[in-house]
């Protein structure tokens, strides 16, 4: 039996996400890995995954706000984690500090890419609680 935790990671630039499904990986985890948000919400509407990793900007520059809405209806109890690298492209910043972006930033952590592995792995194991 597979007691590996499935991440199940999304974003649409085929490098980043072979890389951050390399590293994830290497931390113990079953990955699955989508290059859009309707292969993503495919993947979990037919499997649940243990926690979600989305990019914010795909399709549409909310895809990753959509995509964890649509994750935190069907499965509440799944983190998960919007990695985007949108300050650097736009200026743009978004965090999960006041209870007013947390209303509709449904997700549980947001980070900026450029991700050390030993940062992404302390905050995978701190939300499935390992």
């Amino acid at each position: 039996m597979n007691t590996k935790k499935t991440v199940l990671i999304t974003d649409d630039d085929a490098d980043y996400l072979f890389q951050l499904k390399t590293m994830v990986e290497s931390f113990g985890y079953n990955v699955i890995t989508a290059d859009s948000p309707a292969e993503s919400e495919e993947i979990f509407n037919a499997q649940k995954p243990d926690l979600a990793i989305f990019d914010l900007m795909m399709d549409a520059d909310d895809s990753g706000f959509v995509l964890t809405y649509k994750i935190k209806r069907k499965y509440p109890d799944v983190p998960v984690i919007i990695a985007t690298a949108v300050a650097a492209e736009t200026g743009v910043s978004f965090n999960l500090d006041s209870d007013i972006s947390r209303q509709w930033i449904k997700a549980d952590l947001y980070l900026e890419k450029g991700l050390r592995p030993d940062q992404l792995h302390r905050e995978i194991n701190r939300l499935l609680k390992l």
